[in-house]
């Protein structure tokens, strides 16, 4: 019996380099039934003739202009679905993946048809040994809390699975439904493991699929990445929570504590910028 169809999407936006490091790593996988698809997010760089130079044979779809990362995946799952994916595979061009990490992830998927997504060990780039997260998080209505997880006996508490490395099933996509491009960057996995998670499918996490992941982090972004965050985070709320104005007032006093004991009020001020943004967006 053939190994189910996964089409592996990488959304590509200038950092090319990141991105050869990726391909390479995806060279070495195990799991034999894959179609890997580039997604450029219309980068104003040489990042499209970089990645043509070192793989000829690539199959690059370029977009005209930056869609973010709901609108730019959302290209790549339309066309998953439509040559018959059974699994689509959203990974981030900053990380790599081990060998059997795709292996397991399908064989944990294909072993209970209620699992809607899974997610990988994502582990620090630059020192495999920290997890950055078990898969992805929890996310607490009530009170605005998002939070990463990383440990196994946190499983019950996860609410979505991180969009570095996310396996949806074909018959999720087609109920749920595709990323929704109101989240431009940021929150855009949180709201899908929510729909998922109403939708009556299950999350999981396979263990043996680890991927080293650089991301970022709160603390080295700019500010107008710290707006984001906070602005689409807010929308989250708005879009999910029994109580959005109460969630948003604790996720406020959340980030106002911590960058006022570290002394960041720059980025003080780009939670307030962001926040106002959130209460605008469209929902």
């Amino acid at each position: 019996m053939a190994e189910p169809l996964v089409y592996i999407l990488v959304l590509n936006y200038r950092a090319w380099r990141d991105t050869l490091l990726c391909l390479k790593a995806l060279e070495r996988l195990e799991y034999p039934n894959y179609r890997l698809l580039v997604l450029d997010n219309a980068s104003d760089n040489d990042a499209v003739a970089q990645l043509r130079a070192a793989y000829p044979g690539l199959e690059i779809v370029e977009l005209k202009r930056n869609l973010g990362f709901a609108g730019g995946n959302n290209v790549g799952l339309r066309q998953a679905l439509a040559e018959g994916a059974d699994y689509v595979w959203l990974l981030n061009p900053d990380t790599i993946p081990e060998p059997e990490a795709l292996s397991a992830m399908v064989g944990l998927a294909e072993q209970d048809p209620r699992i809607g997504a899974v997610g990988s060990v994502l582990l620090d780039m630059d020192n495999p040994q920290q997890v950055q997260a078990w898969g992805g998080g929890e996310v607490v209505l009530f009170w605005g809390l998002i939070r990463l997880l990383t440990h196994p006996r946190q499983a019950a508490r996860l609410s979505y699975i991180s969009g570095a490395s996310l396996l949806v099933r074909r018959r999720a996509l087609e109920q749920v439904g595709l990323l929704d491009e109101g989240f431009f960057m940021y929150g855009e996995d949180c709201d899908y493991g929510l729909r998922l998670r109403k939708a009556g499918f299950l999350l999981a996490v396979a263990p043996q699929a680890r991927v080293r992941h650089k991301g970022g982090t709160s603390w080295h972004g700019s500010l107008q990445a710290d707006e984001n965050f906070a602005a689409y985070n807010v929308r989250l709320f708005r879009k999910h929570a029994p109580w959005p104005r109460l969630a948003v007032a604790g996720y406020t006093l959340f980030w106002l504590a911590e960058y006022s004991l570290r002394g960041r009020f720059d980025k003080v001020g780009a939670l307030w910028r962001g926040l106002r943004r959130g209460w605008q967006l469209p929902l």
